[in-house]
């Protein structure tokens, strides 16, 4: 079993990457009510801030705070992740999947990595916004509707 050693610092912004197993797949943007209700749930009973979140068809980032003296974030992704899995169809199973009652959505792990300071804010911010853009989906950040770039960034009406 793994052992991973994740730092215990509280107060800092982290930012995720989260992906499907298909990595071909479209099943994020074609189900984000879904999603967004998983995220909404979740945030309910466990909150965290949102900094920033690009949802792509096949995987997402994001920038999260914690509340402080909270750094249980691994738990807060188990809980999307299993809300979102039990509403769409199964993936393909291996046996490994099937040992742990897993439906073979989404890779087992994701990435984080904690903010370090104003210059790594700002980069990873960009990354959230410039992600569409850089997968060919759209040519301007604002132009994809699935990510706060367009809450942030654009000026109502």
């Amino acid at each position: 079993m793994s052992n991973y050693r994740r730092p215990k610092l509280t107060g800092v912004p982290i930012f995720f990457t989260v992906a499907l197993a298909d990595r071909r797949s479209d099943l994020l943007v074609r189900e984000i009510d879904l999603l967004r209700q998983s995220i909404r749930l979740t945030k309910a009973e466990r909150p965290f801030g949102i900094v920033a979140w690009v949802v792509l068809p096949d995987h997402m980032h994001c920038i999260w705070w914690l509340p402080d003296h909270d750094t249980d974030y691994p738990t807060r992704w188990r809980l999307i992740k299993s809300r979102f899995s039990r509403g769409v169809p199964k993936g393909a199973l291996r046996a490994s999947h099937v040992r742990r009652q897993e439906r073979g959505v989404w890779q087992r792990r994701f990435w984080e990595h904690l903010i370090r300071d104003e210059a790594d804010y700002a980069a990873h911010l960009r990354y959230c916004w410039i992600n569409p853009v850089k997968h060919g989906l759209v040519d301007r950040p604002e132009n994809w509707v699935f990510s706060s770039f367009r809450r942030d960034c654009l000026i109502p009406g």
